[in-house]
């Protein structure tokens, strides 16, 4: 489904992303893990089309997407969950979740998946005509993803969903990718807890420094020596 192949990517003349090779298939949870600066959420906004890759190309269902403007990326079926979930404060639960349904494709499918959303987060249709600004947390998160559901995503990009969430609440967002996963969505996880996204993901990718350091099937990754003394501890 997704093929990205061989991407520079630059804040500036700051180099960060360092010619990273990884793709996604249809009905896949891939994660990519890794450090704080490793360019892991670089990648996602390349994908997205908020950067532009200086150079190598992106493809998504067999065509490339890399000059493709990020509107048109959405239209196309490519959604993410923003870090820091950038909800609409002063808008309601339900003003949030319809604005993830304005596009053509998504309108059409609004009420299905509506009704999908309040289904994985029944506290979000208790709290339809709740500012959205006064949602907890943990709450804030399930409306993040709940809002990208509403826009009937191909592939759903998560960007560190787990940051800044009390335990209970991590262990309730990986609760939901399981579920989603369960559905058969296409997903990319980026995420620095590295358990987690490795005991969820079919395959995944060590990202160091720009560049893929290690690949493989997500449970291969954690019995890896170098993963297991770096990132867990063992």
């Amino acid at each position: 489904m997704l093929r990205v192949n061989n991407i520079h990517s630059f804040y500036g003349d700051l180099h960060v992303i360092q010619g990273v090779t990884f793709e996604v298939r249809s009905g896949e949870t891939v994660a990519i893990v890794g450090p704080n600066g490793a360019g892991k959420s670089t990648i996602l906004k390349t994908i997205s089309g908020l950067i532009e890759p200086r150079s190598g190309y992106i493809e998504f269902m067999g065509e490339r997407i890399d000059r493709v403007p990020p509107h048109k990326r959405v239209d196309l079926g490519i959604v993410q969950v923003p870090e820091g979930r950038l909800l609409f404060p002063e808008l309601t639960v339900w003003e949030n979740l319809d604005l993830g349904a304005y596009s053509k494709h998504a309108r059409k499918q609004k009420d299905a998946m509506l009704k999908h959303v309040f289904q994985l987060f029944p506290i979000l249709e208790e709290r339809r005509n709740q500012l959205a600004g006064t949602l907890s947390g943990g709450e804030q998160q399930m409306l993040a993803i709940g809002r990208a559901l509403m826009s009937a995503p191909k592939l759903l990009m998560f960007d560190e969903p787990s940051l800044g969430l009390a335990p209970m609440l991590v262990s309730r967002v990986f609760e939901t990718v399981v579920e989603l996963k369960r559905e058969k969505n296409t997903m990319l996880l980026v995420e620095q807890n590295v358990r987690e996204a490795l005991e969820i993901a079919d395959r995944a990718y060590l990202l160091e420094s720009g560049r893929v350091l290690k690949e493989g099937r997500g449970k291969e990754l954690l019995q890896d020596e170098y993963l297991k003394k770096a990132y867990l501890g063992l």
